[in-house]
């Protein structure tokens, strides 16, 4: 009887316990809440995000209505809903216009190109400022890697081109020392690594920024116990910094091959020029210039749809594969 008597107020405990854990202070639990309480109790919150959300409705959601003019024979005179069906007849010649799949291809090769090139530069650079103990120099070399990031395209492409133009600073330099101009924004070669060099110096420093944050959450006794066990600043780097940042590593590679099909429309908008078109013209200015430059809008949405699907496509493959081998993924 004495042992009944000891264990029933245990449980009681346990239960008292568990009912404080799940239910908030309201006396409500907030996963049953009808919508009109709920809206009513974070009506501050949902304020907040309205303007938002309206935002998106307005100038995301019902302009996808347009897309339907990707099958349908679109006139200008006569409108989206007066414009007569044509079914998947501008998908067909879309894939078969040879300028086209050049933009696809180029696409292909820019955006790996900036993946392979410019993906590990920002995670070396953060390993490397982590590194410095001198918070001064540490905070003056990010604040100048960050600052080309709030310049725009067309104000950086200024500065390329006074740089790299048959008149410019690097070929001044060459002409002084006795050597060959060269049309770096002129030959396919020349021009592709100017695009490379250039989004990593854009970019590079934001993602910096990114990497540097996710060091902070990593816990300091950790490298405590690691100098403790005789581990050196590599192996630490390798079996501590690096994998407390593989999370944020995978996140934003998920979202680079999200945007494979978008290579960059303002950086080689703002660069390139007919005589580059073989290696340059990527899918977004191809859909520029027949979509405005011409006017052949249906054209146009048929390639943008397409660009889209890949892209969507793309991004929940990968997001799916990082969840496989064990990382939390985007969503």
């Amino acid at each position: 009887m004495r042992d009944r008597a000891m264990d029933r107020p245990l449980a009681d405990i346990r239960i008292a316990s568990a009912s404080a854990h799940s239910i908030p202070t309201g006396g409500e639990d907030v996963n049953r809440l009808p919508l009109r309480k709920d809206l009513r109790r974070y009506r501050q919150m949902y304020l907040l995000a309205l303007p938002m959300v309206i935002f998106y409705i307005l100038f995301i959601y019902i302009p996808m209505y347009g897309i339907t003019i990707a099958f349908k024979d679109y006139s200008v005179v006569t409108g989206i809903t007066g414009s007569p069906w044509v079914g998947l007849d501008r998908v067909r010649e879309v894939f078969d216009n040879v300028f086209f799949q050049r933009a696809f291809v180029n696409t292909l090769l820019i955006s790996l190109g900036k993946i392979v090139f410019g993906f590990p530069v920002p995670i070396a650079l953060a390993l490397l400022l982590n590194e410095l103990r001198s918070r001064w120099f540490k905070g003056l070399f990010q604040n100048i890697m960050f600052i080309p990031y709030f310049l725009s395209w067309i104000v950086f492409a200024g500065i390329i081109e006074n740089l790299f133009n048959g008149s410019g600073l690097i070929n001044g330099i060459r002409v002084n020392q006795n050597l060959d101009v060269i049309s770096f924004l002129a030959e396919g070669d020349w021009f592709l690594g100017i695009v490379f060099i250039t989004d990593i110096v854009k970019s590079a420093g934001w993602e910096t920024v990114i990497y540097l944050a996710a060091l902070t959450g990593i816990d300091p006794h950790l490298y405590e116990a690691a100098q403790v066990d005789g581990a050196n600043r590599w192996k630490q780097t390798f079996h501590i910094t690096l994998p407390g940042l593989a999370n944020t590593i995978v996140v934003l590679l998920i979202l680079r091959v999200g945007y494979l099909m978008f290579a960059g429309f303002e950086q080689i908008f703002s660069l390139y020029s007919p005589i580059v078109y073989d290696v340059a013209d990527i899918l977004d200015t191809f859909v520029y210039r027949i979509g405005i430059e011409q006017g052949d809008y249906s054209f146009a949405a048929a390639a943008g749809l397409f660009q889209g699907i890949i892209g969507l496509t793309l991004l929940f493959t990968v997001n799916k594969i990082a969840q496989k081998i064990g990382s939390a993924g985007l969503f």
